[in-house]
């Protein structure tokens, strides 16, 4: 929350915004968990973005950031929906098509390793918090449940059955 005059010009809320969030992230860095593999402040920035964009629900987020996190170690790429839609934000239309996940964009984590050039969102703390204090997991996958959350598995075989679920879902709810 900002509070501003009548008459504040956006630029310097904007300022505001973006020192405040240098701030914080600056302190995180300073008591991350030493082996995240992270590079900078910026790369946690950009994974607690995707994180943002993935689940709307605080008490999954550290398990999605383990996800990530374990795909990385593996050398494994994200392959997570978020940064396909920013790739290809000005022919989205609410559906991923395949020609989506085949295209190569910058974003496309289906398509590049390791992160993306940028942020795709402004992170919330606990997306951020998240980044610097994941869940300690062997998750490698996750889907959402219909629900609004998400099935979390190791294998990709559970992974695929817990996919199928979730479209069973969305064919049943139209």
């Amino acid at each position: 929350t900002y509070f501003y005059s009548a008459g504040s010009k956006a630029s310097e809320l904007l300022k505001r915004a973006v020192k405040k969030q240098v701030q914080l992230l600056d302190s995180l860095w300073q008591v991350k968990e030493p082996n995240l593999p992270l590079k900078s402040p910026y790369d946690a920035l950009i994974l607690a973005s995707i994180i943002e964009k993935e689940s709307a629900h605080d008490v999954e987020r550290d398990l999605v950031a383990s996800v990530f996190y374990n795909r990385l170690a593996r050398k494994m790429r994200l392959q997570t929906d978020p940064t396909v839609i920013y790739g290809v934000w000005h022919e989205y239309d609410g559906d991923i098509k395949s020609r989506h996940l085949r295209e190569k964009t910058p974003y496309n984590t289906y398509r590049i390793n390791g992160l993306p050039p940028t942020p795709i969102a402004n992170p919330s703390l606990s997306s951020l918090n998240a980044v610097f204090a994941p869940a300690s997991s062997d998750y490698l996958y996750f889907v959402a449940d219909g629900d609004g959350q998400h099935v979390f598995s190791k294998t990709l075989k559970k992974h695929n059955k817990a996919l199928k679920a979730y479209l069973k879902k969305l064919k049943e709810n139209g």
